[in-house]
């Protein structure tokens, strides 16, 4: 999905969708027909409008007819088929730099309430993300964080997460998950990475990346 796509997505949830009501799928579930019979009842739709600004309206109607709700039907079976959406893990990401705190932060915050992952962010050197969640969520997190400019350059121009990588993706239990939302920690030692870490019950977690962050 394009970047413009995926910001015009943006914008179209925060107006029309309250926390965690919306979730972005990688993939679409529907059908090329259930696409093509949505897009002609808009059209129609259009047509007897009248010839002014119409998209609110339409989205309105969407929203009231019905169509929206099947087609969310038709989708939620066919992930839940997939056995996929019901797997939880637990990922390690390692962050190069963040520049933009305050736009980094807020970006984060807002997919792992659309995503619905338990999401904590370690500040320090080295930064730190941990995901918690069905795995799938997962997936598009990370696809999120290449795709979309979450940061800024040395110029201070507008740029994607490049240099990410993950450290571990291991199966979790749910019940070590916390809510939805993420969670700021900012530490200044290997001491209070170690205690944060254990703060967390990821003590096994932590001995496992502890090469990765010594290279």
């Amino acid at each position: 999905m394009s970047e413009a796509a995926l910001e015009e997505l943006s914008v179209l949830s925060s107006i029309y969708c309250a926390e965690g009501e919306f979730q972005l799928l990688q993939q679409s579930a529907l059908s090329r027909g259930r696409c093509h019979h949505i897009r002609q009842k808009l059209l129609d739709q259009a047509a007897a409008l009248p010839q002014e600004p119409m998209v609110h309206q339409l989205v309105e109607w969407l929203q009231q007819s019905g169509e929206l709700t099947e087609a969310g039907r038709v989708c939620e079976e066919q992930v839940m088929e997939g056995g996929e959406e019901h797997e939880q893990w637990t990922t390690v990401l390692l962050l190069d730099h963040i520049r933009s705190r305050n736009r980094y932060v807020r970006l984060l915050e807002r997919w792992s309430l659309q995503l619905q992952l338990t999401v904590t962010l370690l500040l320090g050197r080295p930064i730190l993300v941990l995901l918690q969640g069905a795995r799938p969520s997962i997936k598009e997190f990370c696809h999120l964080l290449r795709t979309v400019k979450v940061d800024v350059d040395s110029s201070g121009r507008k740029c994607k997460e490049r240099m990410m990588k993950v450290l571990s993706e291991t199966p979790s239990s749910s019940s070590k998950h916390g809510p939805p939302g993420l969670q700021v920690k900012e530490y200044e030692s290997v001491s209070e990475l170690t205690a944060a870490f254990q703060e967390l019950s990821m003590t096994e977690l932590y001995q496992q990346i502890l090469p990765s962050l010594t290279d």
